[in-house]
């Protein structure tokens, strides 16, 4: 039995293989799902909400809250970041027991400027301080001034977005990052 030809390598790695996720990967961004706000009722007086968040490939989802329009969640929920252009979509459904669970709204959101944000040299900026306010827009989903701020040695956002496709409804959450020994970084 005769072995495959094989690529010469080049520093370790053979010449034609494509980069590890770990080198192709930015860091984690983490999303602080908080609570929903005046939701959509879809059952008979309230929802079972829960919320799907997905960027590129990746989908996770919070717990289902049982009976509440003003949900609760306070889950985090951790995306890799490898292209700091992708959008993240955000979408609220109602579950259902034996019928497809109703879709509650949607929202996306841009995490730029919060990249931006992470790449400039902050050490020492006193706790509290803002880094940028982004306002509400016809191009962004947000429903008020969402700041990116320094906060206890970490770049920090809150966002309250407004659903979109829907009668009513926001979502607030917020965004951490964290960095990966290994990982390409910022």
């Amino acid at each position: 039995m005769t072995e495959p030809p094989t690529t010469p390598s080049i520093g370790g790695r053979s010449s034609n293989a494509k980069p590890s996720l770990m080198e192709s990967l930015l860091g984690l961004l983490r999303i602080r799902v908080k609570r929903g706000v005046n939701l959509a009722v879809r059952d008979v007086r309230s929802s079972d909400p829960y919320v799907v968040v997905k960027m590129g490939k990746q989908k996770l989802k919070t717990r289902v809250i049982k009976k509440d329009v003003n949900p609760e969640w306070n889950e985090d929920l951790t995306l890799s970041v490898i292209d700091p252009n992708d959008l993240v979509m955000l979408t609220v459904y109602d579950h259902d027991t034996f019928t497809k669970d109703d879709k509650m709204g949607d929202a996306d959101f841009d995490v730029k400027a919060y990249i931006e944000a992470l790449r400039m040299n902050l050490q020492g900026l006193p706790s509290g301080t803002i880094i940028t306010r982004l306002q509400p827009s016809r191009q962004n989903c947000l429903a008020e001034e969402s700041c990116i701020l320094w906060s206890e040695g970490k770049v920090v956002q809150d966002l309250v977005l407004r659903l979109r496709n829907v009668e009513c409804g926001e979502v607030e959450i917020q965004l951490q990052w964290i960095d990966l020994p290994g990982s390409k970084g910022l």
